[in-house]
């Protein structure tokens, strides 16, 4: 027998969230099961269903969420996640700090599966920051109001410049020599583009800091976490079930006592936060240049 409250959870869990768990519960026992093609695209296939899961318990807590609020945006926000990887998959081409391996060599096939991937990338971070702005309300959320255009300060062009020659600085580098810097570029765009967010007067972290809350910084390192530990939990079973899955080539000196978690080094745990505030200063940023709030409309 169903009691009321379960039943008042039913009525107010949107269906989109129980087709996303079914999408997770099943990929899981196909994986299990030996099913090739859930293997080999079974990370995308497993953000897919965490992306409409959590966004639908957000939806339950809140009565608002990042894919309902609006949904115009939906697009958008695909093709900067896909963007935005592609450029620090270019960055990878020079430092080859990791590799794929267990796609289909058809090139479209593979090109559009790494497209769905790439796609779940933000979305992924997104709806992970917004359930913990849900379950801690005084915290922050990513909906807040932005901060007006704001001259530059002597600390604004300085982080600029230190952000672009951390961006820049590994690509003069051999390779065998960059490989060791990722995290140059990894951290580079934060010192980069917040202060141009903060210029242009679309939200930057900065902003949020002073005048939301440090603590809207601390949840989105503490998403960004989560989604890490999420990336390699799901690329380990892929790669375990022989699947699709990358695996990292960092120098030995990076690679503390050989201690990973799944595939990564414990070491590169550490970029999964800074990651998650720089796609969000990512995200304002173009967002912002191109003309989000015309486009869009005011986020309310």
């Amino acid at each position: 027998m169903i009691d009321k409250s379960s039943r008042s959870f039913s009525k107010r869990f949107p269906a989109y969230g129980w087709l996303g768990i079914s999408i997770m519960l099943i990929a899981e026992l196909l994986l299990l099961g030996g099913n090739a093609l859930v293997a080999t695209w079974f990370t995308p296939i497993m953000w897919t269903g965490y992306i409409l899961s959590i966004d639908a318990l957000v939806h339950r807590m809140k009565n608002s969420s990042l894919l309902t609020r609006n949904r115009r945006e939906i697009p958008f926000l695909i093709l900067i996640s896909v963007g935005i990887w592609l450029l620090f998959e270019a960055f990878n081409l020079h430092l080859m700090n990791w590799v794929y391996f267990g796609f289909p060599d058809n090139i479209i096939t593979r090109d559009i599966g790494y497209f769905w991937a790439f796609a779940t990338i933000m979305p992924g971070v997104f709806v992970t920051i917004e359930l913990f702005a849900a379950i801690f309300p005084k915290l922050g959320s990513l909906v807040t109001v932005p901060p007006e255009s704001m001259q530059l300060n002597t600390i604004d062009r300085s982080s600029i410049v230190i952000g672009l020659a951390m961006v820049l600085f590994p690509l003069f580098l051999p390779s065998q020599v960059a490989a060791y810097f990722f995290g140059s570029i990894w951290l580079g765009f934060i010192f980069l583009l917040g202060p141009i967010n903060k210029a242009i007067g679309a939200r930057s972290a900065a902003g949020r800091w002073n005048m939301v809350s440090p603590s809207f910084i601390l949840i989105t390192l503490l998403a960004g976490l989560i989604c890490g530990f999420l990336w390699e939990t799901w690329n380990f079973q892929a790669f375990d079930a022989h699947g699709g899955y990358w695996r990292y080539t960092l120098p030995e000196p990076l690679q503390i006592l050989e201690l990973k978690f799944g595939m990564m080094p414990i070491l590169g745990l550490l970029g999964f936060p800074p990651f998650a505030v720089e796609l969000v200063i990512f995200y304002e940023f173009f967002r912002k240049i191109l003309g989000g709030d015309r486009v869009f409309g005011v986020r309310q």
